[in-house]
């Protein structure tokens, strides 16, 4: 029987790689797009013919020609933020109803959830871990302790079952202490739940199982990032969630077997948002250089990104734990104009050099960097990869030796159209 194969794409560093994009260009390959997991914490930000959309929880495959993309059961997803995003989409003339399926088994982020994001990162003080707000990682808590609330459940006696839920999360905010008031954001977000009725509501581990027998090919689309992972980031300053290659089988209900190409995606430099260890961070003129000329700011946060060189020991270790086939690198033109480029090969820790990525990142790591000439040319109007400059061609040469894996895709600039595939 030929079955179809499942490929997955997802980010190697702390996330914002540009995996909207990717997913965008990728998908006419495609007969489904899946998102595996995140919530409306992750935006990606795609840019075709002088428009530009930002995605929280739809999947990035939306703008192609008729394809479904499907929500996965290892969502999150917050009604009154969907509503609002699909809204807009739809506004702008992309029919979601007929091609967007949600799974019955996504979990809900409650108002109250908002609220206990807040209140938790309030008492955390000055160890914030630095959440975007959106009440994440109190829904993802709810789900492993079994308190959660799921799509499904507006289906069937939700009133109650609404109602149990939120008792329980003001009893925990009264203990805290904490002010709120919910009214006009609960207000907002049942409307919302009333909208998403509206699509098709569906046990999508079937869908997937019986669209891959069917012989169809399904891409799926991670959130964040691999260094964002809840047990191999750089915790505890991560997502709630699997943001690795794993988190595709048990955010979509897919066995192994049927993985087949793993795209990791990654920036020609690193960058991080909000608090936690980051070895390579650059506090000078040129962290500031590369922010201002990669207009690194946060998607959905607008939050100022953190830059640096690249981090070959913590790539190295993505696309260990991911299975990586295939590297795709971003964002090579906001280096265009430098003199040299640095790129990280090791670490000092305690006096001892490692090419590993260690337990703990936080504090006494010293990067250690390998210098190369910088290509000093703008290749946003490049069309093919024989167009690029010889430094540019040893650079890629270069991290396709340190990190084993090769770079098939390159992009030089946001628009769809500014993406050169290797031969």
């Amino acid at each position: 029987m030929n079955t179809g194969k499942v490929d997955v794409l997802l980010g190697l560093q702390w996330g914002d790689e540009g995996k909207g994009k990717v997913v965008d260009v990728l998908t006419p390959k495609y007969d489904v797009i899946a998102r595996f997991q995140g919530g409306p914490n992750a935006g990606h930000t795609l840019e075709f013919e002088g428009q530009k959309y930002v995605l929280r929880s739809i999947p990035s495959g939306i703008f192609q020609g008729g394809k479904v993309n499907i929500i996965g059961n290892g969502v999150v997803l917050a009604p009154d933020l969907f509503m609002d995003e699909a809204k807009a989409l739809e506004a702008s003339g992309h029919d979601l109803h007929s091609r967007l399926h949600i799974s019955k088994k996504a979990h809900l982020i409650m108002p109250t959830h908002r609220v206990l994001d807040a209140a938790y990162e309030a008492q955390k003080g000055k160890n914030k871990v630095g959440t975007t707000g959106k009440g994440i990682g109190p829904t993802y808590t709810d789900k492993v302790s079994r308190n959660g609330l799921r799509v499904g459940d507006i289906l069937d006696n939700f009133p109650e079952k609404y109602a149990k839920a939120k008792a329980r999360h003001e009893a925990i905010l009264k203990s805290l202490n904490f002010d709120y008031d919910i009214t006009e954001v609960e207000k907002k977000w049942l409307e919302g739940v009333e909208y998403l009725r509206q699509f098709q509501i569906v046990d999508s581990e079937h869908e997937i199982n019986n669209i891959l027998k069917s012989g169809k090919s399904v891409l799926c689309e991670g959130a964040q990032g691999t260094m964002l992972d809840v047990d191999f980031g750089s915790y505890p300053f991560v997502t709630s969630s699997n943001t690795i290659c794993a988190g595709a089988c048990t955010g979509l209900g897919i066995g192994p077997n049927k993985i087949g190409e793993v795209y990791g995606i990654m920036k020609a430099y690193c960058t991080r948002v909000g608090a936690g260890p980051f070895p390579t961070e650059l506090f000078d003129e040129t962290g500031k250089l590369i922010r201002d000329l990669g207009h690194e700011y946060g998607a959905v946060t607008g939050r100022e990104r953190r830059c640096g060189w690249i981090d070959l020991v913590a790539l190295r270790y993505s696309i260990m734990v991911n299975g990586v086939t295939q590297l795709i690198m971003m964002k090579s033109d906001v280096l265009d104009g430098f003199d040299t480029i640095k790129a990280c090969t090791a670490y000092k820790v305690n006096g001892m050099e490692t090419r590993d990525f260690p337990y703990n990142i936080e504090g006494g790591i010293e990067p250690i960097y390998e210098e190369l000439p910088g290509w000093k040319t703008d290749m946003t109007q490049f069309t093919s990869e024989d167009q690029f400059p010889k430094a540019f061609k040893d650079y890629i040469a270069f991290l396709e030796k340190e990190l084993e894996t090769p770079i098939k895709i390159i992009s030089i600039g946001p628009d769809r159209a500014q993406t050169i595939v290797r031969k």
